[in-house]
């Protein structure tokens, strides 16, 4: 697993991206917040999803009552739980297999 994928990094990286997007000073941002106490609009909200998926490559999932995106934490371990999962099922490799030269 890469480092940037610690569950410490994961949360420096959301807190960051959250305190970027809503324009807040980040040591407001803490894994008991949610959003509503952050006064985040739901649109800048949308934004902070799309830049955590974008920064780690997934899907976070959309309406999942197994999914809390509301909170900070819900968040965090959101973002852990797809990481452990794409960690444990790689996607298939994108690069060609080796071509057969032609029999001389």
């Amino acid at each position: 697993m890469s480092d940037d994928f610690t569950p410490e990094n994961v949360r420096k990286t959301i807190f960051s991206i959250i305190a970027k997007e809503a324009g807040i000073d980040e040591s407001k941002v803490t894994l008991d917040s949610t959003l509503k106490d952050l006064e985040i609009p739901s649109l800048d909200a949308i934004q902070i999803i799309f830049e955590i998926e974008d920064h780690y490559k997934i899907q976070m999932p959309d309406r999942d009552p197994n999914f809390d995106t509301e909170s900070v934490k819900g968040l965090v371990d959101t973002v852990e739980k797809l990481l452990a999962e794409k960690a444990a099922n790689p996607p298939p490799s994108s690069t060609p297999p080796p071509s057969n030269p032609p029999a001389a």
